[in-house]
């Protein structure tokens, strides 16, 4: 079985001898070359044809950023994005995902041994997942305007939550979707995978440019209309009813389907809570985790919705989904807002 090639790109010798050795450790994956700039690194991509590329933000000549935006028009390559945790580089990661890069991950710990065997499998599944991405035609869009819904259960009830799992992929995707959404549409949750630090960042991004008000959860937010709350990256999000009002609640214990947040907790959490009130969404992945809380919430008679395999960066998570029997309806992430706004106007 082949194994996936990697070309490592970063201006650290220390961190490129720490990556390709954890790289190296897994039996499915095999680092052909590393790079210290951008230069170094067109070369290698010629000469090596890696399957996937671990970049930096940061680096001498041409920066992380402004490389990628040229592989991607000249020679397009599965990215993951290996990135210090800064407030700027969190913002120039968020725009990397937007250009193609397909996952971001923060810099190892070095002082930690514990930490940095748990953070070479969680590279190893990112590079794994990566390599499993394939750059097709964008799907044709549908034109959805941000209008206000005139309804006025709409802006007068937070009734009906609309629940949101993505991974790889789901920082484009949820983007999507959100910018179409009008400013008294149904409350918003999601959990997207996404390291710690970085999920406030793409809530920021996203809040500058849509018509609803988007940010990082905090426990004991209420879930209002016309807002969109984002699971924290290290912690898991949760929704609670009391006296039919919803809130968030945030919990910090271990990982669930090998995720933290995890979408199951998530459309877990809203079965339980929101028995025929919800429409759960499920977006591009890898891996499992949603399926089986997306079952849940389907079994208790909330709408479900899986995007298709056409319009997913990864169809893994919206497949597992599919094949569990819990998804109503398949679609393309372009007739997401539409489903969002025809769920928010029927009566329940």
């Amino acid at each position: 079985m082949k194994t996936v090639s990697v070309l490592v790109v970063d201006d650290s010798p220390l961190m490129r001898h720490l990556i390709t050795q954890m790289l190296n450790s897994s039996p499915d994956i095999t680092v052909v070359g590393d790079a210290e700039d951008a230069m170094v690194a067109r070369n290698k991509i010629k000469e090596l044809n890696p399957d996937v590329i671990t970049l930096d933000i940061e680096m001498p000549g041409m920066d992380g950023l402004s490389f990628l935006e040229k592989l991607m028009q000249l020679r397009p390559t599965p990215v993951v994005m290996v990135s210090s945790l800064t407030t700027k580089n969190a913002r120039h990661t968020m725009r990397a995902l937007e250009i193609g890069a397909v996952e971001v991950v923060c810099k190892p710990n070095v002082e930690s041994s514990t930490a940095l065997e748990d953070y070479a499998e969680m590279l190893a599944d990112k590079v794994i997942a990566a390599s499993k991405v394939k750059f097709t035609a964008p799907e044709v869009k549908v034109e959805i305007e941000a209008k206000p819904l005139v309804d006025d259960l709409i802006s007068k009830s937070t009734r009906k939550i609309i629940a949101i799992g993505s991974s790889t992929g789901g920082t484009v995707a949820v983007e999507s979707v959100l910018v179409k959404m009008p400013s008294n549409c149904p409350p918003i949750v999601i959990t997207q995978h996404i390291p710690p630090g970085f999920s406030k960042a793409f809530a920021d991004r996203v809040n500058e440019i849509a018509a609803i008000n988007v940010r990082e959860a905090q426990d004991g937010d209420e879930v209002l209309a016309g807002t969109a709350l984002v699971a924290p990256g290290d912690q898991h999000l949760l929704i609670k009813e009391r006296d039919g009002r919803y809130f968030c609640a945030l919990k910090d214990s271990e990982p669930v389907s090998r995720h933290k947040p995890s979408v199951d907790v998530l459309f877990d959490s809203v079965a339980k809570s929101c028995h025929g009130k919800a429409l759960g969404i499920i977006l591009t992945g890898m891996g499992s985790d949603g399926a089986e809380g997306m079952k849940k919430m389907h079994d208790v008679g909330n709408q479900t919705v899986a995007q298709d395999e056409a319009s997913s960066m990864v169809w893994g998570m919206p497949k597992k989904a599919i094949d569990a029997g819990g998804v109503d309806r398949i679609i393309g992430i372009s007739h997401v807002p539409e489903e969002i706004i025809q769920y928010a106007r029927a009566k329940i």
